[in-house]
C-alpha cells in the first residue's frame, strides 16, 4: 500500500479566497475546504490544488531573471483561443514566452497572484511517410 493517498498542489498568495476563486472558475471545480489562511479545491477532472495565505508572498517575475521561475503549471486543453479568453476573463494575464517547438503548442500565463502556468496543446501529427 502506498504511503501517500493524495496529492495537492499548493500556491503561497496573500489572497488565498480570490485565487481559488480564478483556478476554481479556470478548472470548472468546487471548493472542498477553507480556512482563515487556506483555500483547497478540486477541479472537475479531479485535480486538487490548495491556496495558503502568505502575506509575504511575492510572485516570480519569469520570465525576467529578478526573481527565477520557482515553479509553474501546466494545463492540458482542446482549444488554446478558448482557453486563452477564460484565463484573461478571470483576471489572468499573457506572459511573454518563446516558441517551444516540437510537438506541442503552448502559451505561458500569469495568475491574478502571478504565478505562472502554461496552456498546452498537443498538436496533431501525421506519421512519417515512405
Amino acid at each position: 500500500m502506498a504511503p501517500v493517498v493524495a496529492g495537492i498542489v499548493v500556491l503561497d498568495c496573500s489572497e488565498p479566497e480570490k485565487l481559488a476563486a480564478f483556478y476554481k472558475e479556470f478548472l470548472d471545480g468546487e471548493e472542498t475546504d477553507a480556512t482563515a489562511n487556506r483555500v483547497e479545491i478540486k477541479g472537475a477532472d479531479g485535480m486538487r490544488m490548495a491556496f495558503r495565505r502568505d502575506v509575504n508572498a511575492t510572485p516570480p517575475s519569469w520570465p525576467r531573471p529578478e526573481n527565477s521561475l520557482q515553479a509553474h503549471l501546466d494545463f492540458h486543453v482542446d482549444d488554446l483561443d478558448e482557453a486563452e479568453r477564460k484565463v484573461i476573463s478571470l483576471g489572468g494575464r499573457a506572459l511573454e514566452t518563446k516558441d517551444g517547438g516540437g510537438p506541442f503548442e503552448e502559451r505561458g500565463y500569469a495568475d491574478p497572484a502571478g504565478h505562472s502556468f502554461t496552456l498546452r496543446m498537443e498538436a496533431a501529427t501525421a506519421p512519417k511517410q515512405g
